[in-house]
């Protein structure tokens, strides 16, 4: 139950490459693949979390095996997370930046194709924020979390104010 069948070496190396391949698999996907995740998208990530244990662990079922393939994944999702907090391309690599679809009005057809958006996906955003129409929308961009963020035309740009920040003493 809690000898390794196969060395811990060979499991980190294992867990690490089909972390880094998923990773770059979804990323792949596109913004909107992840921003709505159907039935289908689940039953896929199931299936996949399955295909892939056999790989990660090479056969080895023991529950230290387990533990061990479980803590690189948290280990590496953590390191890979403060990294990328820290290192601007790191960050633009794994998460995306925004991409703008509509600008003063107009579709922006090239962005749209560069993330597999169409016009009904872009038009039913906008009448989410309560505009009618795409000429009624100054801005739209497709956020890096997969949601449509629309600024309406006759919105004005909000005076910013300094903020005070207190400190304790």
């Amino acid at each position: 139950m809690f000898s390794l069948d196969v060395s811990g070496l060979e499991i980190i190396a294992r867990t690490l490459i089909i972390y880094i391949a998923l990773l770059v698999a979804l990323r792949l996907a596109g913004k909107r693949e992840l921003g709505q995740m159907t039935p289908f998208d689940l039953v896929v990530l199931l299936l996949v979390s399955e295909a892939v244990q056999n790989a990660i662990f090479g056969g080895d079922m023991s529950l230290t095996g387990g533990l061990f393939g479980a803590g690189v994944l948290i280990g590496a999702n953590y390191g890979l997370g403060a990294a990328s907090e820290r290192i601007t391309w790191l960050r633009e690599a794994i998460e995306g930046t925004p991409t703008l679809v509509v600008s003063n009005g107009k579709f922006l057809r090239k962005n749209m194709r560069k993330e597999n958006l169409d016009e009904d996906e872009v038009l039913m955003a906008i009448r989410e924020h309560g505009v009618e129409d795409v000429a009624g929308g100054r801005l739209a961009v497709l956020e890096i979390d997969g949601s449509i963020s629309v600024v309406p035309a006759e919105s004005k740009p909000q005076p910013r104010r300094p903020r005070k920040v207190f400190r304790k003493r």
